[in-house]
């Protein structure tokens, strides 16, 4: 995935107050906390480098890369990171309460 995925390759998460932006490799890229007009905790979105990120991802031997899905469950919105490998299938569920 490149420095800057595209907005339409990320999910979000919120809670009334706020929301993070998740790539679909399992980074959230983008997240202000506790309100939308908050200090931002990470920015890759806008600075790859120094705007910080958090990620949970897959890692496969030889340089494979692992098949990545995202999907929302529907009640309540949690958002699905699958990562899908000859191995096995390994998932994060990003969601906030209200």
């Amino acid at each position: 995935m490149s420095a800057y995925p595209a907005i339409a390759d990320h999910g979000m998460v919120g809670d009334l107050q706020t929301a993070a932006l998740v790539s679909s490799d399992g980074t959230i890229d983008w997240w202000c906390t506790p309100r939308f007009d908050s200090p931002r905790v990470f920015a890759s979105l806008l600075d790859s480098e120094r705007g910080g990120y958090c990620r949970l991802s897959a890692h496969l031997p030889g340089g494979q890369e692992p098949v990545v899905r995202q999907l929302y469950l529907s009640d309540p919105a949690v958002l699905v990171t699958r990562f899908m490998a000859p191995g096995g299938v390994g998932e994060v569920a990003d969601f906030m309460t209200p």
